[in-house]
């Protein structure tokens, strides 16, 4: 049998994608968008490769053909995983590929909201510091990341990298997880002692805006919050109404509910204070995105040589 490949957002991935050692032929696409360009694409394909176009039921069911779908990323969200499951499509993903992009990228979000950067970059482009009378000015707190504690929600891989880095520089950590493990903490506890709370969980209807209104405001008003993960896992609204009122210190953010946020968001506002908005890029080391095409195509290759790995269930 020879397979059918098609990439249907080749421009996710910004590294070398190689050809995959058995018989196939090999489309790719640079973006696609609607169910129609999805089915056209797909038509004859036995393995399509995605990043985050959705591959729900009512898509899924005119592809026959399909027998793989190869998710070039971790998060498997936009997979109809239930209809592949009971129509025979296997689903794979990425997986330990960012256990360094993710967790520099925190700590750099860390140390630029615990020293409030952002603000005194923006005041000395102002022209501030030519207007005070001392060699500098304390116009936004700071404060040390040695010292401070840092709570981990979701204690996996990702988490406990980020947590090594932190203990590194000094910090106590708080860790938390569904899975049992030694020395976790409850939720609670991490929010009302935590200075700065990072999040590396999935999206599921549980985690869905675990944190609100209520979690913010059991948390410190000096605390940052960190969502590297997922978007949807933070009321968005709540937390830009948290910044403005001063409930929580800062917030530094690389995801959204909505992505692209084409039709904006209210973490957009550019007077969000000590508010930080990366575009979903802290996995995307050229380092991490090498180690992530190599291993979509060792996925692909080892479902065809009949020994699934990566397998989503």
């Amino acid at each position: 049998m020879q397979h059918q490949i098609v990439f249907l957002d080749r421009e996710s991935v910004g590294a070398n994608v190689r050809k995959p050692e058995f018989p196939h032929s090999y489309k790719q696409y640079e973006a696609t968008w609607t169910p129609e360009e999805i089915l056209e694409r797909l038509k004859d394909a036995t393995i399509a490769i995605i990043n985050k176009v959705p591959m729900r039921a009512d898509t899924l069911k005119k592809l026959p053909k399909l027998k793989l779908i190869a998710v070039a990323a971790t998060g498997t969200d936009v997979v109809d995983k239930a209809f592949c499951k009971e129509n025979g499509i296997t689903v794979v993903n990425i997986r330990n590929y960012a256990f360094n992009t993710v967790p520099e990228h925190v700590m750099a979000l860390v140390f630029a909201l615990r020293r409030n950067l952002l603000a005194y970059v923006k005041d000395v482009h102002a022209g501030r510091w030519g207007k005070v009378n001392q060699f500098c000015f304390f116009d936004h707190p700071i404060h040390d990341v040695s010292g401070s504690t840092l709570g981990v929600i979701g204690f996996g891989a990702i988490g406990k990298s980020v947590a090594k880095r932190a203990e590194a520089f000094g910090m106590r950590i708080l860790p938390y997880d569904v899975f049992p493990q030694a020395g976790l903490v409850d939720l609670e506890t991490i929010y009302k002692e935590s200075d700065v709370i990072t999040l590396h969980t999935p999206l599921t209807p549980e985690t869905k805006n675990m944190i609100g209104a209520k979690e913010l405001k059991m948390m410190k008003p000096s605390a940052i919050l960190i969502n590297t993960a997922r978007g949807g896992l933070v009321d968005e609204q709540a937390l830009a109404d948290a910044l403005k009122s001063g409930t929580i210190g800062g917030a530094g953010f690389d995801v959204l509910t909505k992505e692209p946020p084409k039709e904006g968001n209210v973490l957009l506002d550019p007077t969000l204070p000590n508010f930080i908005l990366t575009p979903h890029i802290a996995w995307a080391s050229q380092e991490a995105m090498q180690i992530l095409a190599d291993q979509l195509i060792d996925n692909i290759e080892a479902f065809v040589g009949g020994s699934p790995q990566n397998v989503v269930e």
